[in-house]
């Protein structure tokens, strides 16, 4: 039966007084104009305390309270965070004790390697492909495939056997390397290698059975650090696939073994919300124990703003 043409009755309508609203934008929140000369603490300050200001202020807030207490702060990052500049941040947060591990996957070796070797990474894909030249820079699946099978034959993870052959062989650029510093300050690192998805596995001297001995023991290495993280912090930066998936995997174990993860808080630094980071990482490890925050950028703006929060907030009384 069709309907007919009336117009809706509006006459009882009840509404209610503006001020009785719960609203998500208040004035009290909204940004403050920058203070010249107030520096980042001032740049702080002035952010409105609404959406990814807020979260961002949260993350830096965790970040220092961990520190503060020893809670711990594990730092994951993938192939992007080298390649955009961002090793002596990290350095310099290794060594005022903003980092407690650090975990990559392993084109991140990679390029840290290639750094600290020749001071120079990243190269033109599209340009090498066609010739057939990809990935076959001799150094880089020479001497990195060999420290990884010395290293895991002598028992290491391959964090440890990359970090071991750095700091042995002290290359010329090995001050711009995140393995390197970390080695020689005891922080952990663990790499987890996806197998067939990095260029040295095209390398005659590449060993499956070293590569996956030694990634397996990072693993569990990894696991370690993650069920320290009960009050702590563990940051995704750049990994869409599998360093979430590492990290769920890790939680998982974590919990199995009744390790107290409360108060755990969780970041992902990405150019975009993806599906793993933000289940693996932000909602699914921090559900009912935690906060977890997804904060969208350029890794090369977001990391340093971060690393000069952290400076000036621990330099403050």
């Amino acid at each position: 039966m069709p309907f007919v043409y009336e117009e809706f009755d509006l006459s009882g309508i009840r509404t209610y007084p503006l001020k009785s609203r719960a609203s998500k934008a208040r004035a009290e929140d909204f940004a403050k104009p920058y203070r010249e000369g107030s520096g980042v603490a001032g740049l702080l300050d002035s952010l409105p305390s609404i959406l990814a200001a807020a979260d961002f202020r949260a993350v830096v807030a965790a970040m220092l309270a961990a520190r503060e207490t020893g809670a711990g702060i594990v730092w994951g990052f993938g192939a992007h965070v080298i390649k955009t500049g961002l090793s002596p941040v990290l350095i310099d947060l290794m060594e005022r004790g903003f980092v407690s591990a650090l975990a990559t996957n392993g084109a991140g070796v990679i390029h840290d390697f290639e750094i600290a070797l020749s001071g120079a990474t990243s190269e033109d894909v599209e340009a090498a492909l066609g010739a057939g030249q990809f990935g076959m820079a001799d150094e880089t699946g020479r001497l990195l495939n060999g420290a990884i099978t010395e290293g895991v034959g002598a028992g290491l993870g391959i964090g440890q056997a990359v970090g071991r052959y750095l700091c042995a062989h002290h290359p010329q650029h090995e001050r711009s390397s995140v393995v390197a510093p970390a080695c020689r300050l005891g922080i952990p690192v663990t790499v987890h290698v996806a197998v067939g998805t990095d260029i040295i596995h095209m390398h005659p001297a590449a060993s499956g059975a070293a590569i996956g001995e030694g990634s397996l023991r990072d693993f569990r290495y990894f696991a370690s650090n993650v069920s320290r993280l009960g009050g702590g912090v563990y940051l995704n930066c750049g990994s869409a696939v599998v360093l979430p998936e590492v990290f769920l995997k890790a939680v998982s174990l974590a919990r199995n073994r009744g390790c107290n993860l409360e108060g755990l808080t969780t970041v992902t630094f990405d150019f975009a919300k993806l599906y793993r980071p933000q289940v693996n990482v932000v909602s699914r490890p921090t559900a009912g124990i935690g906060r977890g925050y997804y904060l969208v950028g350029h890794h090369e703006l977001l990391i340093p703003l971060l690393a000069a929060a952290l400076v000036e907030g621990s330099a403050r009384p």
